[in-house]
């Protein structure tokens, strides 16, 4: 018998908790196979099984285990068993036995039994009940069954049909309390929000830019540029690119406090907020400033199917240097977003909305996006966030720049 036991998975790290079990009690299960979902305050993480044999848990699901603690032991001795579908070899009793049981079946499960050329569900209802939802394709999870142990009849299909979206006679609202345990990932995120908030001097400046030319852009070649590079064309990629140039013209936006030190970097690890089932993670693209665009949309689908997934690493979320947010995708028209420690400022994006803005003196319809800088004011001035945030209006605007930086005209004549 040997112990299974929750690996280390961070230096700060001290427990983490046991979310579910993939494989039950008793079961046999192959080396190398996962049989359980650990959640730290990071990530999600897979448990293996380091030997085949018969699985005991120790562990229950919702626990909250300590670095070395032992999750469930494996009897490396035990013999595999055969597979289920081959059936020993014991003459024709089980041929003999099946009559004996459909004659000793009562009459009444008898008749409720679908007829020949009736849908076959693998849900408790009456034939009428049965039919009526494979033609209406009703899912049978919606109908709530008044019949006798839980049995749907042809009422309870129609009520369904007359209110699509709930079950009937269930209440919308009540007086009832529900008490839920934070998960480590919820805890963390908790934490650190509060610790930003109050330990650095945290300020938001604000601007709108003209989405008209990345509009029209998208909209000009979206088709070819899945068809050539396999990715669907974003405005993340812009962004990213805007930020990059406009990083490496401010530095301290893309630089920490560390102690009595301000540690500025060369390169742009770019955090993006990504919305999971269990929280909100910040996985990162790494050297966003060598990625073309087509690049950064992939790792952007990418780092954004694992989220969804529970599937990032430790890796895909340590470090990053900048953050860029999007509520937008939520239709928020304006947040002032959280900086995402150690670092010193985040970029929020935000709804893209038809509004009059006032072009050569006259009035037009414009797809707008507020913008939003939260910054930490102890190592960027205002002078600074400003004209950062200047800088990624003026890239956004006039995508060109986004070759290379610069006017073509201006670096031509070197102004």
């Amino acid at each position: 018998m040997i112990e299974i036991k929750v690996p280390t998975v961070g230096e700060s790290i001290n427990e983490v908790t046991l979310v579910k079990w993939l494989k039950n009690d008793g079961d046999y299960v192959e080396r190398d196979e996962v049989i359980a979902e650990l959640e730290s305050e990071k990530a999600t993480f897979e448990l293996n099984a380091e030997q085949a044999g018969i699985l005991k848990t120790v562990g229950k699901e919702g626990d909250t285990l300590n670095i070395g603690d032992a999750v469930a032991q494996i009897d490396e001795t035990a013999a595999k068993p055969e597979s289920s579908n081959q059936q020993p070899a014991t003459g024709n009793q089980p041929e003999t036995k099946a009559p004996v049981a459909e004659k000793a079946q009562p009459a009444a499960q008898k008749a409720d039994a679908p007829k020949e050329g009736q849908p076959q569900t693998d849900v408790k209802a009456t034939p009428v009940a049965s039919a009526i939802i494979a033609d209406k394709k009703v899912n049978p999870k919606d109908i709530q069954p008044s019949g006798y142990n839980g049995k749907i009849l042809k009422e309870d299909v129609l009520s369904a049909l007359e209110n699509p979206g709930r079950k009937p006679g269930v209440e919308l609202f009540n007086r009832a309390e529900g008490r839920e345990k934070m998960s480590n990932l919820r805890k963390t995120v908790s934490r650190r929000l509060v610790e930003a908030k109050n330990t650095t001097a945290m300020l938001t400046t604000f601007n709108e830019v003209d989405m008209s030319r990345i509009m029209a852009i998208r909209s000009a070649n979206k088709e070819k540029f899945k068809e050539k590079h396999g990715v669907n064309l974003g405005f993340m990629s812009f962004f990213t690119k805007a930020v990059c140039y406009a990083l490496a013209e401010w530095p301290s936006v893309n630089a920490y406090i560390d102690g009595d030190s301000l540690v500025f970097h060369n390169y742009c690890d770019i955090s993006i907020a990504v919305s999971a089932p269990k929280g909100l993670v910040v996985p990162v693209i790494r050297n966003a400033e060598s990625l073309s665009m087509a690049e950064v949309e992939k790792k952007v689908v990418e780092l954004a199917t694992k989220a969804r997934d529970n599937k990032l690493s430790m890796e895909e979320m340590q470090g990053g240097t900048f953050t860029i947010t999007n509520g937008g995708v939520f239709g928020s028209l304006m947040s002032t977003p959280i900086i995402n420690i150690p670092q010193s400022a985040i970029l929020g994006m935000h709804k893209i909305q038809e509004r009059p803005v006032v072009v050569d003196g006259q009035i037009v319809v414009r797809p707008m996006m507020y913008l939003a800088l939260s910054y930490d004011h102890r190592i960027i001035d205002g002078r600074e966030s400003v004209s950062f945030l200047v800088r990624v209006k003026e890239l956004l605007e006039n995508p060109e720049l986004l070759l290379f930086g610069k006017d073509p005209v201006k670096a031509l004549l070197e102004l």
